[in-house]
């Protein structure tokens, strides 16, 4: 074989494996969502008659009445949250004082159920807790900004405004389970947001223009008046 045909068949080989690369990656299947269909009707149904001999003494279906598992209370109180969050909610709190009773089917099963009274489609799959552990709880006109008094962190430049304190560049604000900081703080990107911060406690400035992660209630819907301060820690000496 002749070192021409030698170049000819290793850039024919290149070219083939770039196109079947190409080819797999636009045929990859898109992300499910929560609109796709991830449980099934049948599934809805027998957590319906779990519900109405185990639950009803402590919630309701609507969005009125006795702790309500549907409505803007549900979109809410799972903003940022996933599936999974929801089911582990259930699997590890429900029934009330009976929490882990029940198997994970029978779980799943209420899950798809508290999914059909938001108005979520069902499929022709039953709901996996595994499978859909990730898939986000979005409504179907896009995310809801967090709720007034939900504990948040963001991280951002601490600056000084009049008489108090905001941060600047800072990132838009992620619900958290507890306060404190993240590993991730001291180089996540930044954003455009600028947050105030509310009741500080002791004094921040030796640390204006540094780099802040800041944990906090929010005031008012998506923090529009603020950050109820719980913690503020530099991360980093330089901002942004």
């Amino acid at each position: 074989m002749s070192t021409v045909q030698r170049i000819v068949l290793l850039a024919t080989a290149a070219f083939s494996t770039a196109l079947g690369g190409a080819m797999m990656q636009a045929q990859a299947p898109a992300a499910k969502t929560l609109w796709d269909g991830i449980y099934s009707e049948a599934q809805a149904s027998r957590g319906n008659q779990v519900f109405s001999s185990t639950c009803t003494n402590c919630h309701t279906l609507g969005a009125e009445g006795n702790r309500p598992l549907s409505g803007q209370k549900f979109w809410d109180s799972y903003a940022q949250k996933t599936v999974g969050d929801l089911f582990n909610f259930m699997q590890k709190n429900m029934p009330n004082g009976q929490g882990g009773s029940l198997s994970e089917t029978t779980y799943a099963d209420l899950v798809a159920l508290v999914l059909k009274s938001n108005g979520v489609p069902a499929g022709e799959t039953e709901l996996v807790p595994s499978a859909v552990a990730t898939i986000a709880i979005i409504p179907k006109d896009g995310p809801v900004a967090l709720p007034d008094g939900t504990l948040v962190r963001t991280v951002g430049c601490l600056t000084k405004g009049g008489a108090g304190w905001t941060v600047t560049n800072a990132t838009v604000p992620e619900r958290t389970e507890k306060t404190g900081t993240t590993p991730a703080d001291a180089t996540r990107p930044l954003g455009d947001k600028t947050m105030e911060l509310k009741f500080v406690m002791g004094r921040l400035d030796a640390n204006a223009g540094k780099r802040m992660s800041v944990t906090g209630l929010l005031i008012g819907v998506g923090g529009a008046d603020g950050i109820n301060v719980s913690t503020v820690t530099r991360v980093a000496d330089t901002c942004p």
